[in-house]
């Protein structure tokens, strides 16, 4: 079934380095940047958490410790949550500012950063945008949208476009069934640990 899983994953992913390739002028990702990595729930599939727990296993004995002591206190702190809202933490794969597992990564770690299509919502941009990266050339911050008069202002011929690449519609079992594979359950990635 893992087999079947990564004929996807290749698939889907050089379809969405596609895309940040066509965004060049709007993506400020670059290694080093770890932002998306710092503070988030990572939604993950069964079969994203034995995906990457195959690359875990192929790591160094000390990178898997570490990883292991993160795991640990986030797990801790979640325990200890008594905030509002959702709990949010930094990927326990994250090691200095970099992915431990790049190659083994999830779903919404391969497509975060586009101007994303959710189904029954305006268009979900990436909170680094907020913070002066990708599309804040043309996002328009207090509208909550892309400001045609910012897009002209930078002379670009390449539109900002919106990409339907949720993590529900990537993860969505129909695709899975082409490829003879389930996604499985779906939770918060530290909830798998």
């Amino acid at each position: 079934m893992i087999e079947n899983y990564v004929k996807y994953l290749n698939i889907i992913t050089e379809k969405i380095e596609r895309f940040f390739a066509k965004q060049k002028p709007y993506i400020k990702c670059k290694k080093g940047c770890s932002l998306c990595c710092e503070k988030g729930e990572y939604p993950w599939s069964e079969i994203e958490y034995k995906y990457i727990m195959l690359g875990f296993s192929k790591l160094d004995k000390n990178l898997q410790e570490r990883i292991k002591e993160k795991i640990k206190k986030v797990k801790e702190d979640k325990k200890n949550f008594s905030g509002d809202g959702r709990f949010m933490y930094e990927c326990p794969f994250l090691i200095d500012k970099s992915c431990s597992l790049y190659e083994y990564r999830g779903i919404i770690c391969r497509s975060f950063g586009l101007m994303v299509e959710v189904e029954g919502k305006k268009p979900q941009i990436p909170f680094c945008c907020s913070l002066g990266l990708n599309y804040s050339n043309v996002y328009d911050v207090e509208r909550n949208c892309v400001s045609p008069i910012m897009f002209k202002e930078t002379g670009l011929d390449i539109e900002p476009l919106i990409f339907n690449v949720s993590y529900k519609m990537l993860t969505d079992d129909t695709f899975a069934e082409g490829f003879h594979f389930n996604f499985g359950e779906k939770k918060p990635l530290i909830d798998w640990f």
